[in-house]
């Protein structure tokens, strides 16, 4: 996942990347980022992407700081920008894992589905430099992937095939190209999306990293998707519980 993937993935970012925004249920990401909101603080925004957050984030503080490591991301955001008048808004492309980012002090930090490089050490780079930047007082909302659910949704796929009369040892190879490739990438949590291993993490295990980042976990809850997230034309029968990443609320 270096600035080359991101870049590729960018022209095409509605196809090629899950938006958390559209479709987590009962928009508990939104609700939290309006729990936030103050005209008269600064907001940063860890991984743009397409600015999917500028719609809260600009008519709910007084500046806003979008940052991304795709120059095309950048772009799109830009053009979003203006269409919409977020005049408040300002951009800059930016490697959020490099030590010594010169950043303006915030109050407010949002960074959804960012921390989930297979380089543990840059994930733990970014919490740290948001961190950093954070006033004393301030807030972080975080999304990342959870492991749980990851291994949740691959014994549904086992359930779905099990109804359908296939015994597990019977499913081919191809249904668990997602399953990590060694016992080091199980224990580091890394499943593949799109082929790319991607860092999961563990609710415990978030507890105690942002914990020694420094922070205060306030609250840490499940956002929830629909199983078409995960499966193409999943059964009736599969309902709750749904699959979902991991939402952190911190103060520094």
């Amino acid at each position: 996942m270096d600035i080359n993937y991101w870049n590729k993935v960018a022209v095409n970012y509605e196809s090629e990347i899950f938006d958390v925004y559209a479709t987590n249920k009962g928009a508990v990401l939104q609700k939290y980022l309006q729990k936030h909101t103050n005209k008269n603080h600064i907001a940063i925004d860890f991984g743009c992407g397409v600015g999917k957050a500028f719609s809260i984030l600009s008519p709910g503080f007084k500046k806003v700081l979008a940052l991304d490591i795709s120059q095309v991301c950048i772009q799109t955001s830009t053009a979003l920008k203006k269409a919409n008048n977020y005049a408040n808004v300002s951009l800059k492309r930016m490697d959020l894992s490099r030590k010594k980012l010169q950043l303006p002090a915030c109050d407010f930090a949002v960074c959804v589905n960012v921390v989930m490089l297979p380089a543990l050490d840059k994930n733990k780079a970014i919490i740290a430099n948001i961190y950093k930047t954070l006033k004393p007082g301030g807030h972080a909302v975080f999304v990342v992937p959870s492991l749980e659910s990851g291994i949740f949704a691959t014994q549904r796929l086992i359930d779905w095939y099990g109804k359908d009369g296939t015994k597990p040892e019977e499913i081919s190879n191809s249904d668990f190209l997602h399953i990590p490739k060694s016992k080091l990438e199980m224990v580091q949590g890394l499943i593949r999306i799109d082929m790319e291993p991607t860092k999961h993490y563990l609710h415990v295990e978030l507890l105690s990293l942002f914990a020694e980042a420094g922070f205060q976990v306030t609250s840490i809850e499940k956002l929830e998707y629909p199983w078409t997230t995960e499966f193409q034309a999943p059964p009736s029968w599969m309902q709750e519980p749904y699959p979902w990443d991991w939402m952190i609320e911190c103060k520094k």
